[in-house]
């Protein structure tokens, strides 16, 4: 059987490479970190992924061990790679339904959470500073914040009747969630006493040992919430 080595390239505030830590981790699967400024010009990401878009698995086939070098790009292919590679421990569900329904609910982080979320509020708050874009735009910001109340009524309202997101196990849905949450939680960002059932959840989440690395992620010059670490809060 072919042993790997792997190193992933990532950005640690970005939601995408954070699911990505976390389905490793949950899989135990260890692995080699390359942080990436991605907002900086870099022609190794490049010809790793022409999209320049993060995260990127390598995974190398250990010395006299056979196989061939991997090379998966951005949070879905990867995904996908892990569930054929490492099916010992599966994080899309076994449930026909439950399956079809993670997916869904992966998809909506990918595309409308980013959309009407990350690309306003993150973006003000995280990525002009980092960019030297100037000073947030505070009515950008504000429909940020009242684009995440939306979306965490929703979640309140799936986890309410749920013991996980997609139903009844752990999956990509749930990371996919705790990786976007995580960050917003890192700037105090979310509200938790109006969730109480979402509060429940991310406490579990955060009690994973997968999570663990995560909490102890630091942006230089932007300090995380008081609770930010607190698994108990």
């Amino acid at each position: 059987m072919t042993s790997y080595s792997r190193q992933l390239y990532h950005f640690a505030f970005d939601p995408h490479s954070r699911l990505i830590r976390l389905a490793l981790g949950e899989k135990k699967l260890s692995f080699e970190e390359t942080l990436v400024r991605y907002w900086e010009p870099d022609d190794t990401i490049i010809r790793l992924n022409p999209s320049g878009l993060l995260p990127i698995l390598v995974e190398m086939p250990e010395q006299e061990s056979g196989g061939q070098t991997h090379r998966i790009c951005e949070d879905r292919a990867i995904m996908e790679h892990l569930e054929e590679a490492y099916p010992e421990i599966r994080l899309w569900p076994a449930n026909t339904n439950e399956r079809a329904e993670a997916r869904r609910l992966v998809g909506w982080f990918e595309r409308k959470f980013d959309y009407e979320v990350n690309a306003l509020l993150l973006h003000e708050k995280m990525e002009k500073r980092l960019m030297g874009g100037g000073v947030p735009d505070i009515p950008a910001m504000r429909a940020g914040r009242e684009a995440l109340k939306d979306h965490l009524r929703y979640f309140e309202s799936l986890l309410a009747v749920r013991n996980w997101l997609a139903g009844g196990t752990i999956s990509y849905a749930d990371f996919a969630c705790a990786g976007q949450l995580s960050i917003l939680d890192y700037f105090d960002e979310v509200n938790w006493t109006r969730y109480p059932h979402l509060k429940t959840w991310y406490m579990v989440m955060k009690s994973r040992p997968c999570f663990r690395p995560l909490l102890n992620d630091k942006l230089p010059g932007m300090a995380p919430s008081a609770h930010y670490k607190e698994l108990d809060f």
